[in-house]
C-alpha cells in the first residue's frame, strides 16, 4: 500500500511510519519540518506540508491508498485545534483528490460509559481526566465530527494513556464499545494496530478501542 502519514515526527507518528516501512510499504511522511523526521528509506518520502496549504495537503495525500492522521496537541493547554483544524484540511483534501481510506487517533476518554467501565473510571478516573485535558478532548470532539461526516472510508481508534513502552503484541481491540480495564497502551502497539486497521475492510465508519 502507499500511506501517508501526518504528524510523522510525533512520537507516535514515528513509529508509525517505522511498522509501515518494514511491512513493505510505501509511505509519505507528510510533515512541517521534514528535518524532525530521522529516518532514511528508499520507500519513505518526507514531504514538506503546512496543512494550512490546500495544495500542500493534496500533494500529500493523492494516491495514497490510505491515510493515517497521528495528529495531536503538543500539552493539555495547546490551544492551536491542530487536531480539528489539521483533519478538516485532510478530509477535505482527500474529497478533491479521491483518496478513501482515512485512520485519526482519538482518546479512549471521549466514549459515552457504557456497561464495560468499572466503576473506579466512570466516577473518578474519566472525569478527572476530562477535566483536566478539557481543551485537548473539545478539540478531538471537533475532529471526530468531522471525520463522521467526511464520507470517506474511515475508522476513529481511541486509546487510553500512553506508553513509551516497546510493543507487546498483545492487546486488546473493540469495536464500538468500550473495554474494560483499559487503561493504557504502548505507543508501539497502536502504531502496530493503526497499520493493520488500515487494510481492513471490516474497520472501516467504525470506532475502535485499544488497550493493553
Amino acid at each position: 500500500m502507499r500511506i501517508t502519514v501526518f504528524g510523522a515526527s510525533g512520537r507516535t507518528g514515528r513509529l508509525v511510519v517505522h511498522h509501515a516501512l518494514r511491512a513493505g510499504h510505501e509511505v509519505i511522511a507528510a510533515v512541517r519540518n521534514p528535518s524532525r523526521v530521522p529516518i532514511s528509506h528508499p520507500r519513505l518520502r518526507v514531504v514538506r506540508t503546512d496543512l494550512s496549504e490546500p495544495g500542500q495537503v493534496e500533494t500529500a495525500v493523492e494516491a495514497a491508498d490510505a491515510v493515517i492522521s497521528a495528529l495531536g496537541a503538543t500539552s493539555r493547554n495547546d490551544t492551536s485545534a491542530v487536531c480539528s483544524v489539521g483533519t478538516a484540511s485532510i478530509v477535505k483534501a482527500m474529497q478533491t483528490t479521491g483518496a478513501a481510506r482515512l485512520l485519526v487517533i482519538s482518546a479512549a476518554p471521549l466514549a459515552d460509559v457504557d456497561d464495560n467501565d468499572g466503576l473506579l473510571y466512570r466516577a473518578a478516573l474519566r472525569p478527572l481526566l476530562r477535566a483536566v485535558l478539557k481543551r485537548v478532548y473539545a478539540d478531538m470532539v471537533l475532529m471526530e465530527r468531522e471525520v463522521r461526516d467526511s464520507g470517506l472510508a474511515w475508522t476513529i481508534v481511541r486509546p487510553p494513556g500512553l506508553t513509551d513502552k516497546p510493543a507487546s503484541g498483545h492487546y486488546r481491540t473493540a469495536a464500538d464499545h468500550n473495554l474494560r480495564r483499559g487503561y493504557t497502551i504502548s505507543r508501539d502497539d497502536l502504531a502496530a494496530e493503526l497499520l493493520a486497521l488500515a487494510g481492513d475492510e471490516s474497520a472501516v465508519r467504525h470506532v475502535i478501542s485499544i488497550a493493553n
